[in-house]
Order: structure tokens, then C-alpha cells, then sequence
């Protein structure tokens, strides 16, 4: 039998061709286009193949075809949601802002955008959190990043579209700046005229070298006013003009840290953002995070802009190596006597939780007092458990008290749970 002559890549039909190249990345793509004419311009121009990729990528998470009215570069649309895909997740806003917003802050993909929202605990709804959008990230239809923030938190965003200057106006919106500073912080500044997305890269691509990022410090600003202007004129108009633009800006630059690992995985099941009902009856916020050596920590996220290294732990532990069932029959004691912390309204099938594990915790009192061991302290009432439940969430508890505080997901597969509208409190 004959055998068949092989096919090469340009035998395939178009379509075969485009779905094959769609699962490669940029770079890949580049290097495979390396490899015969007719491939550069594919990857060049044709926007078929771009929108298979972004679609490919993206596609399930936000409306392609809407980004830049339809009307953007796919190619150039593949590069700026590769930018914004960072965003996706929760961060902390920090610094010295005097404001009373929540800090702890949530990036969703939208239909033609990527929002953003303050997460805070809401009160006498039990595990609902409140889900406050206040600003909002695309493209315009030649390219340029469209950002808008909402300060007080009012604004319904469209469907049909962006908006034009005069909308943002009516609603009372504030176009901004968000420059990337590495990949673990952004900071948010109002837009006086120039690109709304920069990055700040020791990497920067060649196109990108010109764009000023972030804000630089009063140091950098004094070290080129005396380098071009000897004789203090020129520092002397810039601080006129510097005065006046502070007389103009209508809000303070925000400055944003990624809270990295904010998902539990298989290796490390207690990581990530939780919420629970405390002794007190309110709803809190919670992140519990490992170290490098097995150890792990919780705090509260809270209302402080402050860096959570500055706050005492919830619990801690140097060692999160967990007890398997079944329990020893004082372990089992443990749990039992004890009630678990839960709205009023919660029903008796809600409390009732299938333990799979069990670690050993301390409080925060043995970290904060010092000099507690070898006192006439009794260390047992500063133990604690953390008990693991099937369902993936888990309770922690001290000895010293007589309930548990059980802790639910904050987000799930990329989704807020439990979100109720600020309206809705």
C-alpha cells in the first residue's frame, strides 16, 4: 500500500489553522512567524487570529467583541488585557489616605471592562459582605486606556457602552491614572491630560520608554529643578504650578498592594481570605497566610491602612501540620463542648460541620506580652484548635473560651460570596 504524502502546515484549511495557533502565546506565535513570509503578516495583522486569541483566553470571562467598540486592534487588545489580567484578584490599599473607605479592594472582569469594588463586612446580614464598585478600567476604540473612578460610590455603570465626557460629569466621575509600580502594587491618581495605564518596569519595552509612571518623590522633583535651574527660577514656578494643580485635584493618589496566595490550595488549605462571626456578633474579615518554614498566621484584613505586619495575629502557629481523624477522645472533647459562633437566623444543620482535621494554635497574647513563659501563667489559656471541615472551610477556638469562630469562603472560583449591594445594608 502507497503510503499518503504528508500534509504541511499551509494544507490545513484556515480555519484548522487559526484554532491550532490560537493556543500559542506571543512570543510563540512570533517564532513560529519566523519561519515563513506569509506567517509574518498572519501575525502582524490579521485580526482573526488575535481574536481568536484573546477569545481563547479571555473569552469566558469577559465580551471580546465589546472591548474598544469592536473597533481596537485584537492584537493590541491581546496586550492590554495581558496588562489588566494582573488586576484580577484582591488588594489593600496602604499608605496615609485619610479616608474612611474600606481598604480591602476586589478586580472582576466585567462585560467590557475590569471593575473594581470595596469589599467590606456588612452588619445584621450574617455572612454577606457588602460589594461597593468604584472604579472602572477599558479601552476607547483607538486604543487609549479609558479609567474613571466613582467616589462616592453612586454610580450604575452602562451597558451600551463608555461614556462620554458629559456623562462623566452628570455622574460626577473622575478620570483617572492606575500605574503599575512592579506587580504587586498600583497606585491610582487623578488624569490630567496624559495615559491612563503605565507600568513601571526594569523590562520596558521600546514603545513604552517614554511614559512617566507613578508619582516620584519631592527629592527627585528638587534634584532636576537644581540641575536646570541654578538660579531657583525655575523651582520657583514649578512649586506655583505644583500648588495650583494641588488646588484642582479632587482626590488623593491611592496606593494598592496585591494580597498574594488569597485562595486556598491543596497544600495549604487554611490560605487565603475568609470571613466569620466573632464573639461580638459582627461580621470580620480575615487573611491566613504560611511561611516559608510551615508556620502560618491570621489576622484581621480591618479597617486600617496600616501594612498587616504591623497587627497582632488572631492566632499563629509554628508548625500547620494537620491531625488526621480519627481524634484521641480529648481532642474530640475539645470540640464538642464548645458552641459555634453564627447569625441569629443560621439553621441547626448550618452549625452542624464534619471535622477532617485538626492543628495545634496559639493567640496572638504569647506573641504581644513578653516574658510570658516561665511566669505563673497558665500557657493552656492561650491555646487554641483549628478544626477543618469537610466542605473545605474551617473554625478556630481558644481553650480559654467555650465557642468557635467558623469561617466561610470571602471569594470562590474568581466570584464574591454572599455580595448584597450597599443599598441592600
Amino acid at each position: 500500500m502507497e503510503a499518503g504524502v504528508p500534509l504541511s502546515f499551509v494544507d490545513f484549511p484556515e480555519d484548522v489553522q487559526l484554532c491550532i495557533l490560537s493556543f500559542l502565546l506571543p512570543t510563540e506565535l512570533a517564532a513560529f512567524a519566523a519561519t515563513c513570509k506569509s506567517f509574518v503578516a498572519l501575525y502582524r495583522n490579521d485580526q482573526r487570529l488575535w481574536f481568536s486569541m484573546c477569545h481563547r483566553r479571555w473569552g469566558s470571562k469577559t465580551l471580546i467583541n465589546r472591548w474598544g467598540d469592536g473597533r481596537i486592534s485584537y492584537r493590541r487588545l491581546y496586550r492590554i488585557l495581558e496588562e489588566h489580567e494582573n488586576l484580577i484578584g484582591f488588594w489593600r490599599r496602604s499608605g496615609n489616605n485619610h479616608t474612611s473607605s474600606p481598604p480591602l479592594v476586589c478586580f472582576e472582569w466585567a462585560q467590557f471592562s475590569i471593575t473594581g469594588s470595596r469589599i467590606s463586612p456588612s452588619k445584621n446580614h450574617g455572612y454577606a459582605v457588602i460589594k461597593k464598585p468604584f472604579l472602572w478600567m477599558s479601552v476607547s476604540s483607538d486604543g487609549e486606556a479609558v479609567n474613571y473612578i466613582d467616589p462616592d460610590g453612586r454610580f450604575t455603570p452602562m451597558e451600551d457602552g463608555l461614556l462620554t465626557e458629559s456623562e462623566l460629569a452628570e455622574n460626577e466621575l473622575t478620570r483617572v491614572n492606575v500605574s503599575f509600580i512592579g506587580e504587586s502594587h498600583f497606585v491610582v491618581e487623578e488624569s490630567y491630560g496624559f495615559s491612563g495605564f503605565t507600568r513601571v518596569s526594569s523590562g520596558m519595552r521600546g514603545e513604552d520608554n517614554e511614559d512617566i509612571y507613578g508619582s516620584p518623590p519631592a527629592e527627585i522633583y528638587q534634584y532636576f529643578a537644581n540641575r536646570t535651574s541654578p538660579s531657583g527660577n525655575g523651582s520657583s514656578r514649578r512649586q506655583r504650578k505644583k500648588e495650583k494643580l494641588k488646588q484642582m485635584r479632587k482626590m488623593e493618589p491611592e496606593h494598592f498592594v496585591k494580597i498574594v496566595n488569597c485562595s486556598p490550595t491543596t497544600s495549604r488549605p487554611l490560605q487565603g481570605l475568609w470571613k466569620g462571626v466573632g464573639d461580638e456578633g459582627t461580621l470580620d474579615l480575615y487573611l491566613v497566610s504560611y511561611d516559608d518554614v510551615g508556620g502560618l498566621a491570621c489576622r484581621k484584613v480591618g479597617n486600617s491602612n496600616t501594612p498587616l505586619a504591623y497587627h497582632a495575629p488572631m492566632f499563629w502557629t509554628s508548625s500547620s501540620m494537620i491531625m488526621k481523624f480519627p481524634f484521641s477522645s480529648e481532642e474530640n472533647k475539645i470540640y464538642s463542648s464548645r458552641l459555634h459562633l453564627s447569625p441569629p437566623w443560621a439553621s441547626e444543620d448550618e452549625n452542624e460541620m464534619h471535622v477532617s482535621g485538626v492543628v495545634r494554635i496559639n493567640s496572638s497574647y504569647d506573641l504581644v506580652i513578653p516574658g510570658l513563659v516561665g511566669n505563673a501563667v497558665n500557657l493552656n489559656q492561650f491555646e487554641g484548635r483549628i478544626w477543618l471541615y469537610e466542605d473545605g472551610t474551617f473554625g478556630f477556638g481558644f481553650l480559654r473560651d467555650g465557642f468557635i469562630v467558623d469561617l466561610k469562603h470571602v471569594a470562590k472560583d474568581g466570584q464574591i460570596m454572599d455580595a448584597i449591594e450597599p443599598d441592600d445594608q
